[in-house]
């Protein structure tokens, strides 16, 4: 039987939309967090695969999270997962829970309403920041607000792949109804630029997904850790200036993803923000959303 390592589409760390396991990151983190990235992406890479059938993936998929649990020894990224979190004593939930979003990719390919997606975000983001909390020993309190950045996240990714998603997979996160109340329908996606009922239902999400990360933004002051403290502000940053290019540029026929300089840019302000906020302790400050 092929490997779920076979599968893997290429994607690194170093391809993300927000920084994994960087520099700011203490080193001894870095290895634990490395084996949990992979063993997402390579679970991400089997749901998302252009030939494998639906039943092929879900064999995988339930595959990984037995070897997760001691079940086995034939898959490399879920054993190297169970050995990294049994030498923290942590145990495997949140990885875990992402499996529940990834069988769901296989087997869901339209969302109702905001409260549909925000349930697959649950599963799909969410667990990703908490484990991310647990790994630096912060208090579940700081859980709701890192909810709502790792949501933001995953919703703008939804929004960025929107057609790609379409045609590649047939899959859909758009919700149902906010296309209708656009006036849009889902084959527009397969449409090389936006027509404008289109247009509106991606701006329309774009801003709420713009509220949701700025109920985020108390989450650096929540955390103790100066480092992860310095990356979360990072991530806010990169996804802040995500949100505002899917208000104004069309992901159907421009770029809306941060190239290597604004990348670079967009880090600097945000580990300068942070360190000045914690030097002046000043907690951060939420801003209204454009048109909330």
């Amino acid at each position: 039987m092929t490997s779920a390592s076979d599968l893997r589409s290429g994607k690194t760390h170093r391809d993300e939309n927000f920084p994994v396991a960087s520099w700011i990151i203490h080193p001894r983190h870095r290895a634990l967090i490395l084996s949990f990235y992979n063993f997402v992406r390579t679970a991400d890479d089997i749901a998302d695969h252009a030939t494998l059938g639906a039943d092929e993936k879900l064999r995988y998929l339930d595959l990984l999270e037995a070897e997760l649990l001691g079940k086995g020894e034939t898959q490399r990224e879920a054993v190297n997962l169970r050995r990294a979190l049994a030498e923290r004593a942590m145990a495997p939930r949140h990885a875990l829970d992402v499996l529940i979003a990834f069988r769901m990719d296989v087997t869901k390919l339209r969302y109702e309403n905001w409260d549909d997606v925000i349930h697959y975000c649950r599963y799909s983001a969410m667990p990703v920041g908490r484990f991310m909390l647990d790994v630096h020993g912060e208090s579940p309190s700081t859980w709701p607000a890192s909810d709502a950045l790792c949501a933001g996240l995953q919703i703008n990714n939804h929004l960025q792949d929107c057609a790609k998603d379409y045609k590649n997979l047939n899959r859909v996160y758009l919700p149902r109804d906010a296309l209708a109340a656009s006036g849009a329908a889902v084959e527009m996606l397969g449409a090389a630029r936006s027509p404008p009922p289109l247009r509106d239902c991606l701006v329309a999400l774009a801003r709420r997904t713009e509220t949701l990360l700025d109920e985020s933004k108390s989450l650096t002051a929540e955390v103790r850790d100066f480092r992860l403290g310095l990356e979360i502000a990072v991530i806010q940053a990169f996804a802040d200036k995500i949100v505002r290019m899917l208000k104004v540029r069309d992901p159907l026929s421009e770029r809306v993803h941060l190239g290597p300089l604004e990348l670079l840019a967009h880090s600097a302000g945000g580990i300068f923000g942070e360190i000045v906020r914690r030097t002046l302790g000043r907690r951060p400050v939420s801003r209204p959303a454009a048109g909330a």
